[in-house]
């Protein structure tokens, strides 16, 4: 299937490995041009490589950085002739107990999982409404859905973005200029960040860490972690020319974990 974004720009955070490596490597398949950020300039120079070398017809730009600051999101915005499609993705708040946060930890948690992707929102959406064509899509988490104790700060900072995104991605202004937001929920995918709540959770219960691991795979109706490239690939259709009539869902992307029927 051709998508019909040949051409386009993308920017996408966190891009450098993991989830954000995965909508980066589709949409480059797809002959979509990037604007890659991540704060690790090592990986994300080699990420921005690989594509390049993949994918010899697009163009990738790189900003390394935290995208929670100001200074590298005007970077990254103007590293992108045009932003067409825009991946907000950011490293999750560590894992912990409610009673050992501070006002600090639950800032810092809020300015990076709901505030920075809002403001990046702000910075493209109506230029996406006047040019008639615009795609934003949030990693959230499943967690929003079925929380997880133990990741609280994630839970209320990406619910708090996932009710923000509910009313701005039905205002006709943009939904009636074929610009679309949606969220993509994953649920255990193999990155690294589900490594560290794993090794997290067999030092919390002095159990080995590989049989953590088996014991949260044989959980999943699946019987297998998502990978990334799976991932990306759902990522990339959400961005094409054939899904202009969904706008403002959640997409779970789990195995079948979650046992609801909505």
């Amino acid at each position: 299937m051709d998508l019909g974004i040949a051409g386009r720009w993308a920017v996408i955070g966190a891009a450098s490995r993991g989830l954000g490596k995965g909508c980066a490597s589709a949409l480059a398949k797809e002959g979509v041009n990037l604007v890659l950020n991540a704060r690790g300039v090592e990986a994300l120079e080699a990420t921005a490589d690989q594509l390049r070398a993949e994918n010899p017809r697009i163009v990738v730009h790189t900003v390394a950085g935290d995208i929670g600051t100001p200074e590298v999101r005007a970077d990254i915005l103007a590293a992108c002739p045009q932003v067409d499609i825009l991946v907000n993705n950011n490293g999750g708040p560590p894992p912990g107990d409610f009673r050992d946060w501070t006002r600090d930890d639950w800032v810092s948690a809020v300015d990076a999982n709901m505030i920075t992707p809002i403001e990046l929102i702000k910075a493209t959406v109506d230029d996406m409404a006047s040019r008639g064509y615009g795609r934003v899509i949030n990693i959230t988490s499943g967690a929003v859905k079925a929380p997880i104790d133990v990741l609280g700060l994630s839970n209320g900072a990406r619910s708090g973005l996932t009710g923000f995104i509910a009313g701005l991605a039905r205002q006709p202004r943009l939904a009636g200029n074929n610009v679309t937001i949606n969220n993509l929920l994953p649920g255990p995918f193999d990155t690294e960040r589900l490594h560290k709540t794993l090794e997290g959770a067999a030092q919390a219960s002095g159990q080995d860490v590989e049989a953590i691991r088996d014991q949260r795979r044989q959980g999943i109706p699946a019987q297998r972690f998502g990978s990334a490239d799976e991932f990306g690939a759902f990522c990339a259709f959400l961005c094409s020319v054939h899904a202009g009539y969904m706008t403002g869902q959640n997409i779970l992307l789990d195995g079948g974990s979650y046992p609801g029927t909505f």
